[in-house]
């Protein structure tokens, strides 16, 4: 693998798409194992600019220059509050922005590397209200010039947060000195009411702004006194990470670390990735290392680490478990995950030393420091309940809220087009972009275009929803899957709407039928296989199957068990299914082609 060549799977393109469907899955989950994404180097090398150019170097000049700090003195500033809150304000414009996670060729976007603000600057692009029909002004799929004017306001607001200078508190002067103030509570007050009203009038760009995290952020910037806003932070931090290890107990995160490491690039040793697999080539589920990997140094650092620097007065324990959660992100990062998180990771990073290095607790900010006991169980519980009411009921929670970013456990789906059918999105739907594979057809042979299409399919298959969303479109489409065009939903997404980080919430049935109202496929031209995530306390997940002509043509359950057993390809067929309900399509046919007709 080069600076500017990748390493391709070895595959004869011009064959490739004559191969039957499961002989294509198996080259490219086996390809994975060695090559990961098989990206060239110089893609990482943009986004390791991206980060140092754009996301440190100018957020940092601003968060410092605009209050009165020296940028190059980084000993001056690095415990300065409105640093932190400066720089977490930066993370929401660049995230807003579509400049953040979810941006570049490793999240879908290859020409142009950009959504987010193409899109949701742009009227009549689609918008998905998170509760349809069921909040007043909200109803509708289109994006209004009002939508787009809202959306304005709040990247301005952001700007003019940051560069503001902050302004001096009664609380923050007693404890810190030489401190340069706060943040204006007076202009992070709209950026709340901004993000909730656009929220409701668009969830995908609550969930871009990754609201879920710094929206009560915000809340303790605006309304808490100094002592209360740190060790809030302090709590939402620890209740992210905690939130975050807890999701990753169960048979799913063993299945996501060895796809990782293998995409990581500066693992250039197969033997190392292989190792991570029980016996590579045949048998691909998590070998022991793999399922330890995940396990100690995912499950067990990211719940007891965060507990221990929340109630630790100890200054060396206090240190190692700083280092070790700052290793933590950087490790994470460095494997460039697909969303590419890294903002986030390194944000995090950043938090974790000002947090607990830069105010301890033996300082006087612990949480029994709180002006009130009453008020740090309150926001504690606040902060639990998506979470908890996420892994108890999934289907009402988007899994960003419930805090299970990248433990496997994720709403998920494979969408097939009938030959041809998948072009209508490109004539139909106002976007600032067309589909996938039309954007690599700007770099690509239209043969190499599909084998880059089939490795998201494989790199899916690598995961526990992989089998079973195969297994449904197998049962489904039966031989017709050799001929049909099956895509990587999270992909696709991203090319519908500029953003998606993993969440099945943004392409479920709302948005299947958003595509529909201007498409009009034909019933069986898209046919979209959807898994919602598995509850913390059950062994089963629900699945739908979604004609978008139809709309959900069958409901039921699967066993997880019986998907994690699977190899990537499913040798020994689709995994059984708890077929609960299925629509009558011989009278759903007729009702829609008398649609059609009229």
């Amino acid at each position: 693998m080069g600076f500017k060549t990748g390493h391709f799977p070895e595959v004869d393109p011009a064959t490739f798409r004559d191969l039957p469907f499961r002989d294509r899955l198996r080259a490219m989950s086996t390809h994975w194992v060695d090559y990961g994404f098989g990206t060239p180097k110089m893609v990482h090398t943009v986004y390791i600019l991206k980060l140092l150019f754009l996301y440190i170097g100018i957020g940092t000049a601003l968060a410092t220059l605009t209050s009165g700090l020296s940028w190059l003195d980084v000993s001056s500033w690095w415990n300065q509050p409105i640093v932190y809150q400066k720089l977490i304000l930066w993370t929401v414009l660049l995230e807003a922005l579509g400049l953040a996670g979810s941006w570049g060729p490793l999240a879908g976007h290859f020409k142009p590397m950009t959504g987010g603000f193409r899109y949701w600057l742009k009227p009549e692009t689609i918008r998905l209200p998170p509760w349809p029909g069921k909040v007043p002004g909200t109803s509708g799929d289109r994006r209004t010039v009002g939508d787009v004017a809202l959306y304005a306001v709040l990247l301005a607001n952001l700007l003019v947060a940051i560069v503001l200078p902050g302004v001096h508190t009664a609380s923050v002067d007693a404890l810190v000195a030489d401190n340069a103030g706060l943040v204006r509570p007076a202009v992070v007050a709209p950026l709340i009411v901004l993000l909730i009203v656009i929220g409701l009038r668009d969830k995908v760009i609550f969930i871009a702004a990754r609201s879920e995290q710094y929206l009560p952020a915000m809340v303790f910037f605006t309304f808490l006194p100094f002592v209360d806003m740190i060790v809030a932070l302090k709590l939402l931090i620890v209740t992210v990470w905690v939130g975050a290890g807890v999701s990753k107990f169960g048979r799913h995160f063993a299945m996501v670390v060895p796809p990782m490491i293998s995409n990581t690039p500066w693992m250039l040793s197969k033997r190392v990735k292989r190792m991570h697999y029980r016996s590579f080539p045949n048998d691909l589920r998590p070998s022991h290392l793999g399922s330890g990997v995940a396990h100690v140094l995912g499950t067990f650092v990211e719940i007891v680490t965060p507990l221990v620097l929340l109630f630790s007065t100890n200054r060396t324990i206090t240190l190692l478990a700083v280092l070790l959660m700052v290793a933590f992100h950087f490790f994470i990062a460095s494997t460039f995950p697909l969303a590419v998180p890294l903002e986030w990771n390194l944000l995090f990073a950043y938090a974790t030393v000002f947090l607990f290095w830069g105010f301890p607790a033996w300082d006087g900010y612990a949480v029994t420091d709180m002006s009130s006991l009453w008020l740090a169980g309150a926001i504690t519980a606040a902060l639990c309940f998506f979470p908890v009411l996420g892994n108890l009921r999934p289907d009402l929670v988007s899994f960003l809220p419930s805090m299970r970013q990248y433990a496997g456990n994720w709403a998920s789906a494979t969408w097939a087009f009938a030959p041809g059918a998948e072009e209508k999105l490109n004539r139909y739907i106002v976007r600032a972009a067309e589909n996938t594979r039309t954007q690599l057809l700007a770099t690509y042979p239209a043969d190499v275009a599909d084998v880059v299409m089939h490795q998201l399919l494989g790199w899916r298959s690598m995961h526990s929803q992989g089998r079973a969303l195969i297994s449904l479109m197998m049962r489904h489409l039966g031989d017709d899957i050799d001929t049909y065009d099956l895509r990587e939903a999270e992909f696709s997404c991203n090319s519908i709407v500029a953003f998606n980080f993993g969440d099945g919430h943004l392409h479920n049935e709302h948005l299947i039928a958003a595509i529909q109202r201007r498409c009009n496929f034909a019933p069986g031209e898209f046919v979209v296989a959807w898994i919602e995530s598995q509850p913390i306390h059950k062994g089963t997940q629900e699945y739908k199957v979604i004609d978008a002509a139809l709309g959900v043509i069958e409901r039921g359950t699967y066993r997880v068990a019986d998907a994690v057993a699977e190899q990537p390809w499913l040798p020994n067929g689709p995994i059984p299914f708890d077929v609960q309900w299925t629509m009558d399509r011989e009278g759903a046919h007729r009702a829609a082609a008398q649609e059609v007709t009229a």
